[in-house]
């Protein structure tokens, strides 16, 4: 499956999840309104801390070590069996502690014990959500692109019904709801699409983990825990700041903007996920990665570009359209967004390189120090230039990481030892 395949076969499905990602943010803009959409981002990094905690951090692996074995099945069947077994254990202890803890997790997300009961239903679901990642992990190394297409189309178009219903009966309550429940109730079709291939068996899951497996895990994991600790947090700590400083409105504003920004990339991003992650696990030969991140700026990075310049010449159009008059002060936020977006894929299409080789402490080093930076931006550029700042801040910070891509990444991989003729 080359770059050009995949992103086709992979666009019909980010079509799909796009379109209905803008219904259902125009839905919630006009039945949670900008309030809501706080409320909804402070759950949702929740929900990316915990499932990762719980065995989501080792899918990264599963798609690289997946990838890498493809031609030895038995080799295979161990990382899945490892993955498994580890994905049941942490999803019980998170789901138990979930449930004990529901009502100060209640308050410390959300700032009251209002929706206290929101955690049980996330807590019960929590085993299908993750198992449902792993399938999602298992057919993206195995490359079988069309049934995780489907799988994500699916994944969509749950999404879609289940957050309507729940939302517009329910309002807030229902949406945060949706966002519980609605990927495990996927994850009966994405068992179904694996199982009915021929190289799958639900006791490929489950037994004994292999410790130079579990080992390898290890890096990986250190890695998401990294990203699912500082990236939500920092978007958290960001949210109560905007919060405080211009009002809970406010920072609805800016978890539009973010949301419009990974609803437009979706195509970018995923197709990264989906072909870069396999493609540059299978290299090892310095020349050979250079051509395949070659690509990447030649096709993605003008992909990225042409979508940010659309979405800023139409954002008036946008907002009228994906959510409502209530939503006008996040045109401030447009341009500073969208420079910022194509800085980040640009620096993405690197930064997938740290990823794919388990560049363990460069990783680590850099999702810490720039989440901490995009905090302290966005305290700086606030004060200097209100509430546009943050946007400006997202800009600046992607820049300089960039930078820091540019410079260290092939340094790293000629320093691990994987340079090889023709470097």
């Amino acid at each position: 499956m080359n770059l050009l395949k995949t992103s086709v076969l992979n666009g019909i499905a980010v079509l799909i999840r796009t379109a209905t990602l803008f219904i259902l943010n125009k839905i919630l803009a006009v039945y949670v309104g900008p309030s809501g959409y706080a409320v909804i981002g402070q759950f949702q990094n929740f929900i990316q801390i915990v499932t990762t905690f719980a065995g989501g951090a080792i899918n990264t692996a599963v798609i690289k070590y997946t990838a890498e074995y493809y031609e030895n099945e038995n080799k295979q069947r161990i990382v899945w069996k490892a993955a498994g077994s580890i994905i049941l254990l942490f999803s019980i202890i998170a789901t138990v502690l979930i449930i004990i803890f529901q009502k100060q997790l209640s308050f410390l997300i959300f700032h009251n014990y209002e929706y206290q009961s929101i955690f049980v239903w996330f807590a019960v679901f929590l085993v299908f959500f993750n198992f449902n990642a792993l399938f999602l992990a298992i057919l993206n190394g195995k490359k079988e692109i069309l049934k995780l297409v489907v799988a994500n189309i699916s994944g969509s178009l749950f999404s879609l019904v289940i957050t309507s219903i729940l939302a517009i009966k329910y309002k807030l309550y229902g949406a945060l709801i949706a966002l519980s429940i609605y990927q495990s109730i996927v994850f009966f079709i994405t068992l179904l699409l694996c199982y009915k291939a021929d190289w799958f068996r639900l006791s490929y899951l489950f037994g004994r983990i292999d410790p130079n497996i579990a080992k390898k895990f290890g890096a990986f994991a250190l890695m998401a825990l990294t990203s699912a600790v500082c990236l939500p947090l920092s978007q958290i700590v960001i949210r109560s700041y905007l919060t405080g400083e211009f009002g809970i409105d406010y920072a609805g504003y800016w978890e539009a903007m973010i949301r419009l920004s990974g609803g437009y990339l979706m195509l970018v991003t995923t197709t990264l996920g989906v072909y870069y992650l396999p493609r540059l696990s299978e290299l090892s030969i310095i020349s050979d990665i250079k051509k395949e991140v070659y690509l990447g700026y030649k096709f993605i990075f003008p992909l990225a570009l042409l979508g940010a310049m659309s979405v800023y010449f139409l954002r008036d159009w946008i907002i009228a359209v994906l959510f409502t008059d209530s939503f006008l002060p996040m045109r401030d936020l447009f341009l500073w967004q969208m420079i910022g977006d194509s800085l980040k894929i640009g620096s993405w299409i690197l930064a997938y390189l740290m990823l794919s080789k388990a560049m363990t402490k460069l990783f680590i080093v850099t999702e810490i120090s720039f989440s901490i930076i995009l905090v302290l931006l966005t305290y700086l550029c606030t004060k200097l230039f209100g509430f546009e700042g943050v946007s400006i801040a997202h800009l600046i910070n992607y820049a300089c990481y960039w930078i820091v891509m540019s410079l260290f990444v092939f340094k790293q991989l000629r320093n691990d030892g994987e340079s090889y003729a023709g470097s």
